[in-house]
Order: C-alpha cells, then structure tokens, then sequence
C-alpha cells in the first residue's frame, strides 16, 4: 500500500470543506435537531459515497461518463431532489423548528435522506473517477485497494467536516429560538440554496 500524498489530503480537504448540498444539509440538521442530529446527518452523508466509490471501482463511472443519456439521467434525478428539498424546507414549518420540545424526525429518516442528497450528486462520480487515479500508480498490484483506502480517508474526511459544519450550527441554534423571524429567514434560505444548486447542477 502506498503513502497517502499530502496533495491527496489538501485536495480532499477543500473538496469537502467546500459548502454544497451535503454541507448544507449537516447545517440544517445542526439548526433543528441540535449536535445529535448533525451527526446523523454527517452518518448519511458519509454513507451516500458508497455507491460512487464502488461505480468508481467497478467501471460503472466509466460508463456514465461515455454515455451521454446514463449520464444526464443521474444528472436530473439529482436536478429534482434538490428542488423537492427546497420545496419541503419552505412548505413544512417543522423542517427547520427549532424550538424547545419541537418533534425531530428519526434517525432513520435523516440517515436516509443524507444518503440520498450524495447519491443523486453526479459530481461525486465524475469525482471518484477523474480524482482518485490520478493518485494510483496503474502498474500497481494493489490499485483497488488503494483506491478503496483513498476512498476511505475521502470518507473520513467528509465526515469530520460535516460535522464540524454541524456543530457550529447547533452552536448557534440557541440564538434563534424564540425568533419566529429568523427561523422563516433560515428556511427560506436554505430552501433558496437548495433551489440554488439543482439550478446549477442542471445548467451544468
């Protein structure tokens, strides 16, 4: 196995350090379900590379990537959920409530839902399969496990990250309870970003 590169690890860093759609999400769970739920979040998130990780290492990424149509099918599923999470965030008050004895959604159903936003994120695929060889000798003997350990540490590091977006955000949760203002000025915010990205991945 060879030595993770220092330029592996600053690239990865500022990849998952920059704001998107599963950082976005952690902040969310972070403002409604204080610090447990951010770290279920973070859980979902991390687990909604999986599947990138294995196209990758299966060739399925090669394919989207030749095939146009494969391609723009992801593309649009991905397009779609981001616009059904802008239109749940600013339609259901309690998406982002976060008010003292407020229900909070399950565990299962946050877990479900990180999983989901990463899953349908085209970028992670073009991601795995532009990215991560590029750190892998092709005449190595161990290439998919290599590439299983990059993908490894590309996990870890997602997770530390979201959670970190998390913590801050359940950090700051207090200030706004009691503020029925700011809470509608927060969803529909994020609402907006949400709207936000599918537009950008669509136009992409």
């Amino acid at each position: 196995m060879h030595p993770v590169s220092v330029e592996f690890l600053l690239t990865s860093l500022v990849i998952v350090a920059t704001p998107g759609t599963g950082v976005l999400y952690t902040t969310a769970a972070g403002l409604s379900g204080g610090v447990r739920a951010s770290l279920v979040a973070a859980v979902g998130c991390t687990l909604g590379i999986i599947p990138h990780m294995l196209a990758a290492l299966t060739g399925l990424a090669a394919l989207l990537n030749a095939s146009t149509p494969a391609f723009q099918v992801l593309k649009y599923l991905g397009v779609a959920y981001l616009f059904y999470l802008a239109w749940s965030t600013i339609r259901d008050k309690s998406a982002l409530t976060v008010e003292p004895g407020a229900p909070h959604r399950s565990a299962t159903k946050v877990v479900a839902s990180g999983v989901m936003v990463n899953l349908l994120n085209p970028k992670l695929t073009i991601f795995f399969f532009a990215f991560l060889p590029q750190f892998v000798r092709p005449d190595s003997a161990d290439t998919v496990l290599t590439m299983i350990n990059l993908s490894a540490i590309f996990m870890a590091l997602t997770f530390v990250v979201f959670v970190g977006y998390g913590w801050f955000a359940a950090a700051v949760r207090d200030h706004v309870v009691n503020r029925p203002r700011v809470q509608t000025w927060i969803r529909r915010c994020f609402a907006g970003a949400f709207a936000a990205l599918g537009t950008m991945l669509a136009l992409t």
